[in-house]
């Protein structure tokens, strides 16, 4: 253990002793700096499986294997129930590095290893004193003795019986979780990319547990030109929209909550729009128009603008061929493209649909880009659109780069 770590863990247990003999009395710590190193939005229970046997959990054990985008001498978990309809028991939560010697330390939240949270609430743990290098791996095991269903956007995760350790031989499953965020200690914190958008933000056809989304590719690369300069954290949800709620809500309604609310955040890239302006499965029932789509984006920009936060537009990559396209929706995503590349609203732009798009058919994605789909990018597709992006926009020459 590293003398930073014991120096948190004495902090934490000085300031519970304080707090208990003084009735809740504020105390003093010494000043710690605590940085998003991994992030996933809340989301409601998508009640995956069939009607009459929805997925969820029951005296299980729940572990995820979560790549730190920032080293950390410390860390702290976000458990979520924000967007829950019925209270969430938490009997236990364990934390070590993936693949790392010693035994698994203990998570507790306000000194409480069992906890449960209400409707709405997200609990914030206690530092638990774990030397991570950049890029680093830990692994949480969180049980579950009672139903429940998660509600935090999905991600790759193994599920074993009972209150024990979860094995490497158990298969990687896409499910939804509890854990919304991991922040980092670190003496030197890093600059706070969000990555705000939907299913090709989230990486949901990205090969499973293999980081091969484009936020974690874009973060590998702002990484090899400004070390430990920058963190990229990932707030994508599948099927999200700017306008409207679907299966979560809009890009407006969770801004405050999934970016933010985020410490350190200094630029926000925002790729959405695209279940906006598709119909939703009747031709006769169109999507949203380009004018209402842009009002949202004007709106998130100016927020984000009032925090002196960065905003950098993602053009809307293309979809034709994929089960709701028709001209009405490409004429949108046309007109939303305009928007982003020449409004000047934007403090940057990456143009994700030049990135991906078939230059004899600039409607659809290019072959070997996509999924069977054709609406969701590939690994090749996520690796194309991060290699698109332009890391001087970012200004790293400023940043305080270095091991």
């Amino acid at each position: 253990m590293t003398r930073r770590a014991k120096d948190l863990l004495c902090a934490a247990a000085i300031a519970l002793l304080a707090t208990a003999a003084a009735g809740g009395a504020f105390a003093q710590t010494p000043p710690v700096t605590w940085t998003p190193a991994w992030t996933a939005s809340a989301a409601p229970a998508r009640f995956d499986g069939t009607p009459e046997a929805p997925l969820g959990y029951l005296n299980q054990t729940v572990r995820q294997d979560i790549r730190l985008g920032t080293a950390a001498e410390a860390v702290r978990l976000r458990l979520s129930n924000e967007l829950g309809t019925e209270p969430l028991h938490v009997a236990s939560v364990f934390l070590r590095l993936t693949g790392g010697e010693g035994s698994a330390l203990p998570v507790t939240f306000s000194g409480m290893t069992d906890v449960i949270l209400p409707p709405g609430v997200a609990l914030l743990s206690d530092p638990v004193p774990v030397s991570v290098p950049r890029f680093g791996q830990v692994s949480v095991s969180v049980f579950l003795p009672e139903a429940t269903r998660g509600v935090v956007r999905r991600s790759a995760v193994r599920i074993g019986d009972g209150d024990a350790p979860v094995t490497d031989d158990l298969k990687v499953q896409r499910r939804q979780n509890f854990i919304s965020a991991v922040f980092a200690a670190n003496d030197h914190p890093p600059a706070v990319v969000a990555a705000l958008g939907d299913s090709i933000t989230e990486g949901a056809t990205a090969t499973l547990g293999a980081d091969a989304d484009w936020p974690s590719v874009l973060a590998r690369r702002l990484d090899a030109v400004c070390p430990a300069g920058f963190v990229v954290v990932n707030a994508g949800i599948s099927g999200n929209r700017v306008v409207q709620d679907g299966r979560s809500p809009n890009a407006m309604a969770r801004l405050d909550r999934d970016v933010l609310s985020l410490p350190g955040l200094t630029h926000v890239i925002l790729l959405e729009g695209i279940n906006d302006i598709r119909h939703n499965g009747d031709p006769a029932q169109p999507g949203r128009s380009a004018e209402e789509v842009i009002a949202g984006y004007r709106q998130i920009i100016d927020r984000l603008h009032l925090h002196g936060i960065k905003v950098i537009g993602g053009t809307v990559t293309p979809f034709a061929g994929s089960e709701r396209f028709d001209e009405r929706s490409e004429t949108a995503r046309q007109a939303l493209n305009r928007f982003i590349r020449d409004s000047g609203a934007f403090d940057a732009v990456i143009d994700f649909d030049a990135a991906v798009r078939d230059p004899a058919s600039p409607a659809a994605m290019s072959a070997g880009t996509h999924r069977d789909d054709r609406l969701h990018p590939n690994d090749e597709g996520y690796r194309r659109m991060a290699e698109a992006i332009d890391v001087s926009i970012f200004q790293p020459d400023s940043q305080d780069c270095g091991q």
